[in-house]
C-alpha cells in the first residue's frame, strides 16, 4: 500500500509542494541584504546592481525549460517502462545551483574566501537565484501535466507555495538563527537543496486520470489558505506582542504538521481511486440529458468550443459522441468513451508561437514593481525607523500577500474557464 501511494501523481504533487515551500530564498533578500552590503563595503547603488542579477537569475528560465524538455522527452521506453529521465533531473540541477550559489555568498560574507569583485558576486547571486527557475519548472510543469483538466489550480498551488516559502524561511530564521543573517544565508544553501534531493524521486509524470481530482485539489487549496492564515496570525502576534523562545518552537512544530498534511490528502486520494471506478473527469457543467451515459474527455484548448456547443445543443445522442482532437470536431457512433489527444508544446515549439511572446511581454510589463519592492523592503523599513522584528514581519507579510495573488489567480482562472468558458489570459489582462 505504501509503495503504491509513493507512485501516484498525488504523491508527486505533495513532494512538489514540499520543494516549493523552501524554494523562495530570493524573496528573503531583505533579511541578508544589510550584512551583504556592509561586509562587502557596497553602497546602495552596488547593492541594487547585485539584486538585479538576483532578479535575472530568478526569472529567466530558458535553461530550465530546455533541460526539462530534454529530460522528459523519452521518459517512456519502447517496452512501456519508465526511462531514466524525468523532472527529478531538473530538480537535481536546481538543488546543486542553490547550494553552490548561496554557499559562495555565505563564504564571501563570512570571510571564508577573499572578498570577490562585484561581477563575481553578481554571478554568485545569479546562480543562487537561477535555482528557483529549475525547481519551479520541474514542479509546475509536471503538476500541470498530471492535472491537465485543472491546470490553473495546479499552477496556483505550486506558485502559491513558493510565495509562502519566503514567510516560512523567515520563521525558520527567527527560531534557528535569530539576528544572524550570515547563518541564514548558509541555511538557504542547505535546507532547500537537501529537501529537494530527498524527495525529487517522487516527482514524476503520470498519464492517468483519477477520481474526484477537483475535490482533492480543492483540499490542497484549502490547506494552503489555512497555512497562509496561520502564518499571518503568528507574524502579527510576534511583531506586536512578542513570543518567548518555547512558543516560537511550538509555532514552528505546528507549521511543520500543517506542511505534512498534503500527505494525508495524497493517501485519501489514492484510497478513493481504489474504492471508486476510475474515470476521467467530465467538463464542469456539461450534461447530457439522455437515457444513456456519455463520457467526454477534453483538454483545455477544447473547452471554449464545448461551452459554445452547449449553448446550441440541448442533448447529446447516446449513439453519438464528440471527438475533439487538436480542436477539430467530428462525430462517431458506437462507444460512449472518447479519449482526446492533449497535444502540449515544449519550449522550442512554444517560442515559435505568437501567444508565447504575448505572455512574455505581459509578464515583463507586469512583474517589475513587485520585484523592486521586495529588493528594497529593508531600506523602506529603515527609512521609517522600523525595528528588525518589524522589518522581518513586513517581509513575511509581503510573501503571504504574494501567495494570495499567485494562488488566487490560478484558482480563479480555472473556475472562470470551467464555469464560464472564459480564457485564462482574460484574468491576466484584468490584473494588469
Amino acid at each position: 500500500m505504501a509503495a503504491e501511494i509513493l507512485r501516484t501523481k498525488w504523491m508527486a504533487m505533495t513532494a512538489s509542494i514540499w520543494i516549493q515551500c523552501t524554494g523562495g530564498g530570493s524573496y528573503t533578500f531583505g533579511i541578508y541584504s544589510a550584512i551583504l552590503k556592509s561586509s562587502q563595503s557596497y553602497d546602495q547603488s552596488t547593492l541594487d546592481t547585485v539584486s538585479v542579477f538576483k532578479d535575472i537569475g530568478g526569472n529567466v528560465g530558458v535553461l530550465s525549460g530546455l533541460l526539462y524538455t530534454a529530460a522528459t522527452f523519452n521518459r517512456r521506453r519502447s517496452d512501456g517502462r519508465e526511462g531514466r529521465g524525468g523532472p527529478w533531473v531538473v530538480i537535481l540541477v536546481g538543488a546543486v545551483l542553490c547550494f553552490t550559489g548561496y554557499f559562495l555568498i555565505w563564504a564571501s560574507v563570512t570571510g571564508l574566501i577573499s572578498k570577490p569583485p562585484v561581477p563575481v558576486m553578481c554571478l554568485f547571486m545569479f546562480i543562487a537565484a537561477q535555482s528557483l527557475t529549475f525547481l519551479n519548472t520541474a514542479n509546475v510543469v509536471s503538476s500541470v501535466e498530471n492535472f491537465a483538466d485543472y491546470g490553473g489550480t495546479a499552477v496556483g498551488i505550486m506558485k502559491g507555495f513558493v510565495g509562502l516559502s519566503g514567510a516560512m524561511l523567515i520563521q525558520l530564521y527567527e527560531i534557528i538563527c535569530p539576528g544572524d543573517p550570515k547563518s541564514f544565508i548558509l541555511l538557504l544553501a542547505i535546507v532547500p537543496s537537501l529537501l529537494s534531493v530527498l524527495v525529487m524521486p517522487l516527482v514524476r509524470i503520470y498519464e492517468t486520470s483519477t477520481v474526484d481530482e477537483k475535490r482533492h485539489l480543492d483540499g490542497l487549496s484549502t490547506l494552503s489558505l489555512i497555512i497562509a492564515a496561520y502564518l499571518m496570525i503568528i507574524i502579527t502576534v510576534k511583531s506586536t506582542l512578542g513570543l518567548p523562545s518555547w512558543a516560537n518552537t511550538v509555532t514552528l512544530a505546528i507549521l511543520l504538521v500543517l506542511l505534512a498534511s498534503p500527505l494525508l490528502i495524497a493517501v485519501r486520494a489514492h484510497r478513493d481511486n481504489i474504492e471508486k471506478p476510475c474515470y476521467s473527469p467530465l467538463v464542469d457543467n456539461l450534461e447530457a440529458t439522455t437515457s444513456g451515459e456519455s463520457l467526454v474527455v477534453v483538454d483545455d484548448k477544447s473547452l471554449n468550443l464545448l461551452q459554445a456547443m452547449r449553448n446550441h445543443t440541448e442533448t447529446i445522442s447516446r449513439n453519438h459522441v464528440i471527438l475533439l482532437v487538436d480542436n477539430l470536431e467530428a462525430t462517431t457512433s458506437g462507444e460512449s468513451l472518447v479519449v482526446v489527444d492533449d497535444k502540449s508544446l515544449n519550449l522550442l515549439q512554444a517560442m515559435r508561437n505568437v501567444d508565447f511572446w504575448l505572455l512574455f511581454l505581459a509578464m515583463v510589463c507586469g512583474m517589475g514593481s513587485g520585484i523592486s519592492t521586495i529588493n528594497n523592503m529593508r531600506q523602506i523599513g529603515e527609512s521609517l525607523r522600523y525595528s528588525n522584528v518589524e522589518i522581518n514581519a513586513l517581509l513575511s507579510l509581503w510573501n503571504i500577500w504574494n501567495f494570495i495573488g499567485r494562488f488566487g489567480a490560478g484558482y480563479a482562472s480555472d473556475a472562470l474557464l470551467h464555469k464560464k468558458g472564459w480564457p485564462r489570459p482574460l484574468l491576466m489582462a484584468t490584473t494588469l
